[in-house]
């Protein structure tokens, strides 16, 4: 349907790429109830807001409601990325041309075409994970956001999100129709994939030195795509030539936006995951004690297991582990680096997590700035204790293993000395002594 659907091609629009739903797990009976549950994210409490009549967002006649929406959601025209390839909800509406924008913040995406009949938003809840909406692009007293499920969740939930709702980066090569040439392959795309593999279909402002990617690029002819020298659409930093631009909010597919949000979309599916496994490891042991009469607060090996199988993921991610080095600097076109940067809370030294590297890595400080959101706060106590005594192992030097090489000294005392002074309710342990 819907929703993030947000990222087509490469990008977060997972649509038609990812094939039937294959879910791991029941995430509609307990102690999930996904589609009943109450959410409890930025959108819903803006539709809270617009109902009491305390907000009311502006429509205009080209972009409908989506302007003002940026604004209450607090999410930067710098953040917009656009998408050619037709793999999402309105692909009718999507040309080289005329491509879909997608804009997020730490807590939301929004996908926009031009013309379109409406604004697929996706929130992400601190229990439920993403949760998806769709927003009429037709003028109302009180718009009113529709949240979606089962369509939606055909995607977002398949075999390659582990039958879990979430985001879905991807890449291919679009033809001349805009359809992704699945025989030479798709790739999904997070922090840890090469810059070679990434932003098929999707059109790229800036530059990446002597870096190549799939970006800005169109098949064309019955030529096989991966021997398409794509050299001419590097280092584009105005997209003119590709479509007119001065019919967005802005004339910018911004390569650091990109970077970034792929990162994020992945970290979001992971804790998503890390959320869901420990509560449902928690609801069968809970089950299980009863039956044999054992205490309530018995922890079986089983469980404990199933926890560490749920956080070691989530830890990995967290502190960057295998992420793909880049050999030159980017740069992107929109200031969406700098007033990401902006966004952060910074300790005494005025470090901060969301401090940007773009010479060999995306952060200067390689753990996520989402670390600070409520979806994190929001783990299950045993999930959270499991993850931060692992990142306080990792970051303190007591473990030193090859899924954490890539840490220096210097970058593990200085991520630990970061979230000392900005990461609220640390456990003691964390404190200097």
């Amino acid at each position: 349907m819907v929703s993030i659907r947000l990222f087509g091609v490469m990008g977060v629009v997972l649509a038609a790429l990812a094939g039937p739903a294959a879910r791991g797990a029941d995430i509609e009976g307990e102690p999930i109830n996904y589609s009943k549950a109450a959410s409890s994210n930025v959108v819903a409490r803006l539709q809270q807001r617009i109902d009491a009549g305390q907000v009311k967002i502006a429509y205009e006649d080209r972009v409908g409601y989506l302007r003002s929406l940026l604004r209450e959601l607090k999410v930067p025209v710098s953040s917009q990325t656009l998408v050619f390839s037709k793999t999402s909800l309105q692909r009718e509406r999507i040309k080289p041309a005329t491509p879909r924008a997608v804009y997020f913040s730490d807590e939301v995406y929004i996908g926009y075409c031009q013309n379109g009949v409406v604004l697929e938003v996706t929130a992400i809840d601190p229990q439920l994970g993403s949760v998806f909406y769709s927003l009429d692009q037709e003028k109302a007293e009180k718009p009113k956001f529709t949240r979606q499920s089962d369509t939606c969740l055909i995607c977002h939930s398949g075999s390659t999100n582990q039958g879990f709702p979430g985001q879905l980066a991807r890449s291919v090569y679009a033809d001349a129709d805009d359809f992704p040439v699945l025989a030479s392959g798709s790739y999904r795309i997070d922090h840890t994939s090469p810059l070679e593999n990434r932003w098929g279909g999707w059109y790229v402002s800036g530059t990446s030195g002597k870096q190549k990617h799939m970006g800005n690029l169109i098949v064309r002819g019955r030529r096989r795509p991966e021997d398409i020298d794509n050299t001419p659409n590097l280092n584009v930093t105005d997209l003119g030539k590709y479509f007119p631009t001065e019919r967005y909010l802005s004339p910018h597919s911004d390569v650091v936006a990109l970077m970034v949000l792929e990162h994020q979309a992945e970290m979001h599916n992971v804790l998503t995951r890390a959320n869901y496994q420990t509560r449902l490891a928690l609801r069968d042991e809970a089950e299980l004690n009863k039956a044999l009469g054992r205490p309530a607060d018995y922890r079986s090996e089983s469980t404990t297991s199933r926890i560490k199988s749920a956080g070691e993921p989530l830890v990995k991610y967290l502190l960057f582990s295998g992420e793909a080095k880049l050999t030159d600097k980017l740069k992107g076109t929109s200031g969406f680096a700098e007033e990401f940067a902006r966004r952060g809370p910074r300790d005494r030294r005025g470090r901060s997590l969301r401090d940007l590297d773009l010479q060999t890595r995306l952060l200067k400080y390689p753990c996520s700035y989402v670390v600070y959101s409520e979806s994190f706060d929001a783990l299950p106590d045993a999930a959270k204790d499991y993850v931060m005594r692992r990142v306080y192992d990792v970051l303190s030097g007591k473990d030193k293993s090859e899924d954490f090489a890539h840490l220096s000294a210097a970058d593990r005392k200085a991520i630990l000395e970061i979230l000392c002074e900005t990461k609220p309710n640390l456990p003691k342990y964390w404190r200097p002594q």
